[in-house]
């Protein structure tokens, strides 16, 4: 199989500088408690940076009982034993697969309405990498999903469960975890061979997580933090930084870092992000410290989280378009390979509650169609697409779109693509609701085939809709490059 991990040789690069260990990916993450969002539904969302051109999938995977099964990476040969019981759950894996197993599932919902957005890549300092190395053979972003979110009963079950896997497996790279439900979210940091930490989000809060480990005091005596065994006394032992007391530590001073390469490529994004949310407080970019979780000024919808994950300093003096060049690493890169926004809706019933935004490439050029997760099968132009370009795949639709409008997207995203993205976006928004109500009178052993059925004619729909974008993209392209040639005579 070909490494996805060359895929960033940037990230790459920036990992050996900051002598850490970097995973496959450099995503930014957005968190929305229940009572900070307009509609008292938790989300948790996540740009997926890849490559330029790196095909996902949107997956579904069947309930079974098929008996406990021994779970082997094709990639470093990490091992686990799964329950017997696997609930249903979606993933979108990359195009790639070895002997059908996922790779990269990162981010789905499950039968309980438990949502997994995993990873968000991280680094750990040298001084506790060297406490507690990663392993070799221990789990990877690429198994994560598959091994954890078919098991998991609840947000807080979920971390139990990945938490258990690396105490016992190890890990064998740092990243950040995020499970909801209904009720809650969680967020957890994997920031050493075998320790961890989780904490609540305050339901009236949301948070913006670049590649850095964030979670700064964890506190094991109370019920809103979760933590490895003896992660407390292994930093007193180790004379890491940020040790309290007996139960008491700061996870981030303990394991992060907080350098010069994230002053450009992490704490910006940060900014960025609570800029959009919270526009009351007045920020530098070169702050050194943000906190984590924020009170929004005003409720957040499914469209405020949107804007974030397409953001490249829009409206600011740091606006590069999307181009991480000299400056500046932004939100929406040309490496975004998928975007998601996972949605537990509380003000509707459980068959209908989890609602899987997807927008594939860029969100920026994209648009964010919202799956059903309660399904019997995924629409079929999602099951498609490679690293070679092709006419059918709604990944290359969308990439399309990116690469059409790139050279000119001061003049061509504006004129061409906004008006079109809006238009669509605005009627898959309706189409939700209508389809809500829809589904609402059916007789529960229909609504799995009813809420198919409009996933793939909301993808239909939108996908035709880029299609002809596209075909103007193209012409309107084309006349710029010749307005371009004849200054240039």
């Amino acid at each position: 199989m070909v490494n996805r991990f060359k895929c960033l040789v940037g990230l790459a690069t920036f990992g050996m500088v900051m002598g850490t260990v970097s995973s496959a990916s450099a995503c930014t993450t957005v968190l929305v408690g229940k009572k900070a969002s307009a509609d008292g539904s938790t989300m948790i969302a996540r740009n997926e940076d890849v490559d330029t051109a790196w095909a996902k999938h949107y997956v579904y995977h069947a309930a079974n009982s098929n008996g406990p099964t021994e779970y082997v990476s094709k990639d470093n040969q990490f091992t686990v034993s799964l329950p017997a019981n696997q609930q249903r759950y979606t993933s979108t894996p990359d195009w790639q697969q070895v002997d059908g197993q996922d790779q990269f599932g990162e981010d789905g919902i499950n039968g309980s309405n438990v949502a997994m957005s995993a990873t968000e890549s991280g680094t750990t300092n040298k001084k506790a990498q060297k406490a507690d190395p990663f392993v070799k053979h221990g789990l990877e972003e690429q198994s994560m999903l598959d091994v954890v979110l078919p098991y998991a009963t609840s947000a807080k079950d979920g971390v139990k469960r990945l938490g258990h896997i690396i105490e016992t497996k190890g890990s064998a790279e740092n990243n950040g975890v995020i499970f909801s439900d209904k009720n809650s979210i969680w967020y957890m940091e994997i920031v050493s061979g075998h320790h961890w930490a989780a904490v609540r989000v305050p339901n009236n809060k949301y948070a913006v997580i670049p590649n850095q480990t964030m979670i700064g005091n964890v506190n094991t005596k109370k019920s809103n933090y979760m933590s490895s065994k003896n992660l407390v006394s292994f930093v007193k032992k180790h004379n890491l930084k940020g040790y309290v007391n007996g139960h008491q530590i700061n996870l981030a001073e303990a394991f992060g870092t907080n350098g010069k390469e994230d002053a450009v490529y992490n704490r910006p994004r940060v900014w960025d992000g609570q800029r959009i949310l919270t526009p009351s407080k007045k920020q530098s970019i070169t702050k050194k410290h943000f906190t984590m979780f924020m009170t929004p000024d005003h409720k957040i919808t499914v469209t405020k989280v949107q804007k974030v994950l397409g953001s490249h300093f829009n409206n600011t003096k740091y606006d590069n378009n999307g181009k991480w060049v000299g400056g500046y690493r932004p939100i929406n890169v040309p490496t975004n390979v998928e975007s998601h926004i996972l949605q537990i809706r509380s003000n509707v019933p459980d068959e209908i509650a989890g609602v899987q935004w997807l927008a594939m490439a860029s969100p920026a050029t994209s648009v964010y169609v919202p799956f059903y997760t309660n399904i019997t099968n995924t629409p079929t132009n999602y099951q498609k697409g490679t690293n070679k370009p092709d006419n059918t795949s709604a990944y290359w639709t969308y990439k399309m779109t990116r690469i059409l409008a790139d050279p000119y997207k001061n003049k061509l995203v504006n004129k061409d693509v906004v008006p079109v993205k809006n238009h669509v976006q605005k009627h898959l928004d309706q189409q939700l609701a209508t389809n809500d109500k829809q589904a609402e009178q059916l007789p529960s052993d229909q609504v799995a085939d009813f809420l198919t059925q409009c996933n793939q004619q909301n993808a239909d729909y939108a996908q035709n809709k880029f299609k002809k974008l596209n075909q103007k993209l193209t012409v309107d392209a084309s006349k710029q490059t010749k307005i371009v040639q004849d200054k240039n005579l």
